[in-house]
C-alpha cells in the first residue's frame, strides 16, 4: 500500500511542509530511514538525524525548529510520539490475520456459550461452563478452563493457560505461554514440613488490560487476585495471590508482587521491581528499575535502589558509593597522619 505524504497529513490532522505529493510505503527508525518510508522525531537526542535521513516523511512536533535545512517532508502534529503511535495501530490493524471460525482440531466442552465471530484455534480447549464473548479470539493450543468468562473482543494468543473459575475482561489482550489463575503461594509450617492452604478464589482482568507473554497472575487464597481496567503488564511479570493492581498501572518485564499488596492507579514500575507482601503502593508512584520495596509507599513518590528510598536521595548517595574507595584512601591517609602527629606530641 502507498499514501501521499498529505492524506496521512489529514488524518493526523497534521500539517506539511515540503512535498506533499511524497509517496509513503512503509515505516523506519529516523537513523535508519529510507526512500519512501516515514519516521518520527520525538526525542530531541535524535534530531541530528533529521538532516541526513534518507526516509521521505517525517512526523515531528509542530514546536520543532530545525537549525538547518532539512532533507525530507515534515509533517508537524501536536505529538509526534502519539501520531506515530496511532498510526501503527492503524497499520497492525490492517497487516494483522484475522482468523475465522472453529479450527480442528479443538474441544469445545458442553454447556460452553459461544458469542458471535469467535475464532477457536486448533487444539484449543475450553472447559465446561465458560462464557466467551463476541469477537473473541482463542489462539491454538490455548486452555481455557471451566467456568472462565472472557468479555467481548478479547484476544487469547497461543499457549496460554486459563485456570477454572476466572473472569477475563473485553478488550483484553493476553501473550503467549502466560499462566492466569495458577494456586498463591500458600502453604503453613507443619513441624518440619509445609501444608498447603487451598487457594478457592479467582483472578479477574478488568477491560483493556494487556498481559506479556509468559507472565504468572496466581489465584487468591479468597476472593480475587484483580487487574484493574487499563492495567499494562510486559513479559515474564509475577502477580501473585490477592494482589491488587490499580486502573493504568504499568509494570516492566521481570517485576514481580508479593501476596496481598495494593498497587494504585497510574503508577510505573520499572524492569525486575519486586514489592514485598501485605504493602500499600498508593496512586502515581514511579519505581526505578531493579527497586526493592518493603514498605508502604506515599502517593506521587518517586523511588530507587534496594530497599528503595527517594531517587533524589538514592542518587546522591550513588555518587558518594562510586567514591567509596578514594574516600578510604583519604580517611587512611589522614589517621595515619593523626598518629603521627600524636607520637610526635
Amino acid at each position: 500500500m502507498e499514501f501521499k505524504a498529505k492524506d496521512i497529513a489529514a488524518l493526523l490532522k497534521g500539517v506539511v511542509e515540503g512535498d506533499g505529493e511524497v509517496l509513503i510505503s512503509n515505516v523506519s527508525k529516523i537513523e535508519e530511514g529510507k526512500p519512501n518510508t516515514l519516521a518520527f522525531l520525538a526525542n530531541p537526542k535524535y534530531e541530528h538525524y533529521i538532516y541526513s535521513t534518507a526516509a521521505s516523511v517525517v512526523l515531528v512536533n509542530q514546536d520543532f525548529c530545525p537549525s538547518r535545512e532539512v532533507p525530507c517532508t515534515l509533517i508537524r502534529v501536536p505529538s509526534a510520539y502519539d501520531a506515530i503511535a496511532s498510526l501503527l495501530c492503524m497499520y497492525e490493524e490492517m497487516m494483522r490475520p484475522k482468523p475465522q471460525g472453529i479450527e480442528q482440531p479443538s474441544f469445545i466442552s458442553e454447556g460452553v456459550a459461544l458469542g458471535e465471530s469467535v475464532y477457536v484455534g486448533a487444539f484449543a480447549y475450553i472447559g465446561k461452563g465458560a462464557k466467551i464473548g463476541n469477537r473473541v479470539k482463542i489462539y491454538p493450543h490455548a486452555y481455557i478452563g471451566e467456568g472462565v468468562v472472557i468479555g467481548d473482543d478479547t484476544v487469547i494468543y497461543a499457549g496460554v493457560k486459563i485456570y477454572y473459575g476466572c473472569v477475563i475482561g473485553s478488550h483484553c489482550t493476553v501473550h503467549a505461554g502466560t499462566v492466569i489463575g495458577a494456586d498463591g503461594f500458600g502453604f503453613a509450617p507443619a513441624g518440619e514440613d509445609y501444608k498447603k492452604v487451598a487457594q478457592i478464589g479467582n483472578v479477574v482482568l478488568e477491560d483493556y488490560v494487556e498481559v506479556g507473554a509468559n507472565a504468572c497472575i496466581d489465584r487468591a487464597t479468597m476472593g480475587s487476585t484483580r487487574i484493574k481496567k487499563g492495567v499494562k503488564l510486559d513479559n515474564l511479570v509475577q502477580i501473585a495471590h490477592n494482589v491488587v493492581v490499580g486502573e493504568n498501572t504499568v509494570m516492566a518485564a521481570q517485576c514481580g508482587i508479593a501476596g496481598t499488596t495494593k498497587v494504585g492507579a497510574h503508577c510505573m514500575f520499572g524492569g525486575q521491581v519486586g514489592v514485598a507482601g501485605h504493602l500499600k503502593i498508593e496512586d502515581r508512584t514511579m519505581l526505578a528499575a531493579q527497586t526493592g520495596v518493603t514498605n508502604d509507599v506515599a502517593a506521587g513518590s518517586v523511588f530507587m535502589g534496594a530497599p528503595a528510598f527517594d531517587a533524589a536521595k538514592y542518587r546522591k548517595c550513588y555518587v558518594l558509593f562510586r567514591k567509596l574507595p578514594e574516600l578510604y584512601g583519604q580517611l587512611r591517609d589522614l589517621e595515619k597522619e593523626i598518629q603521627t602527629l600524636k607520637l610526635k606530641q
